[in-house]
């Protein structure tokens, strides 16, 4: 099972569970994040620390690796390009990454391949906003580095505008959504794809941040397969290597538009490690070494709920309510190792399985009334 060496940029919690699905496979994985304290530097001595921006720091690390992958997608395209160049294996593919770093470049790439989005304008300057006013309510986006929630407004009214972003930005109209929807899709080198089931998100209001998801998404049939089938289009479009998390919305009309697209493990995901035959960290090691796709099969039944910092609570942090939650059945805990909450800071999840989505919701609502991250 070659290559060897595999270096992964970023070191948190996505890179936890991509470790420990890696120690399944007996990869040699070596792990580059600025923060010493990162997620991952308890589990390796393999751990390094250093910018994930910085060209000659990235490319110094690629080049002591026989393949380099990431965990989160800001990071030094030019060293990637420049490892590509020499032989390097880099999946996803650099060209990728720089088209996908760039919600604006991604917007693009999904009119001129005739997929299906919310209407749109590149925004260069606020002063332009007036000239879309007819579209609100709208969203206004960060063309670069924009994350978890952060990135996004809202715009009303006119009266938004004065806060607007002062840098290169899109205006996307608000879509008519009846639910928003996930799709976690691989694709490996022999062009083989596999894609799970579509996920149903549910958004927390206050930080932008996935509350909880419903594994599978409670959709019909029909629906559930043109998601799917709108996720491959979507990675083959792109002529992707690794995973892919597409972030789409199902309209009051049915149809399904693509929203946003993560190239690696994502947060949408997680239920995949108790609810289906392979999780999507396990298939996202399997896709960049050119292995057989896992199955994607759902096992259970499944529901995940993210566990955020508390508002009004900033320290070492402290799981009220935990033991509780411990026990009911069917309960799996995923705590990220992170020693420091703030509000809206994602520090773990928790996994739910039932026989029925009605379980799902009673325990859903349980754990949000009894389980809070705050500090001591």
């Amino acid at each position: 099972m070659n290559p060897t060496h595999i270096g992964v940029l970023g070191g948190g919690q996505l890179g936890k569970m991509l470790l420990q699905a890696a120690a399944n496979l007996n990869l040699d994985i070596h792990l580059l994040d600025p923060d010493p304290q990162a997620p991952c530097r308890a589990l390796t001595p393999q751990f390094e620390v250093g910018s994930l921006t910085d060209e000659e720091t990235v490319y110094a690390f690629g080049s002591r690796m026989d393949l380099i992958t990431i965990e989160i997608e800001n990071v030094n395209v030019r060293a990637l390009e420049r490892l590509e160049a020499e032989g390097k294996k880099v999946y996803p593919e650099p060209r990728v990454l720089r088209l996908i770093q760039d919600k604006r470049l991604q917007k693009q790439f999904y009119a001129e391949h005739n997929l299906p989005t919310a209407p749109f304008a590149l925004i260069d300057h606020p002063s332009q906003l007036i000239k879309y006013t007819s579209w609100l309510p709208a969203y206004l986006k960060l063309g670069r580095e924009g994350y978890d929630g952060k990135g996004v407004m809202r715009l009303s009214s006119p009266t938004d505008y004065a806060r607007a972003f002062e840098a290169p930005s899109l205006i996307e109209q608000a879509a008519p959504v009846a639910k928003e929807l996930a799709v976690i899709v691989a694709r490996n080198a022999q062009g083989q794809t596999a894609c799970y089931p579509a996920v149903e998100m549910v958004f927390d209001p206050q930080y932008n941040l996935v509350d909880y998801l419903l594994a599978p998404a409670q959709i019909d049939e029909a629906t559930a397969a043109a998601a799917q089938a709108l996720a491959v289009t979507v990675i083959e479009k792109l002529a992707m290597t690794g995973l892919l998390a597409v972030e789409m919305f199902l309209t009051l009309d049915g149809e399904l538009w693509v929203n946003e697209v993560a190239p690696r493990t994502h947060n949408s995901g997680h239920s995949s490690i108790e609810g289906n035959v392979t999780s999507q960290f396990e298939q996202h090691l399997r896709a960049i070494l050119n292995l057989p796709l896992g199955s994607t099969k759902t096992r259970s039944l499944a529901a995940m709920v993210n566990l955020i910092g508390a508002e009004g609570y900033q320290g070492t942090a402290y799981y009220q309510g935990l033991e509780e939650v411990l026990a009911l059945e069917e309960v799996y805990l995923h705590l990220y190792g992170k020693t420091i909450t703030k509000p809206g800071r994602k520090m773990g999840h928790i996994t739910l399985t039932a026989d029925s989505v009605e379980a799902l919701q009673q325990k859903i609502a349980f754990i949000k009334k009894t389980l809070r991250v705050i500090s001591q």
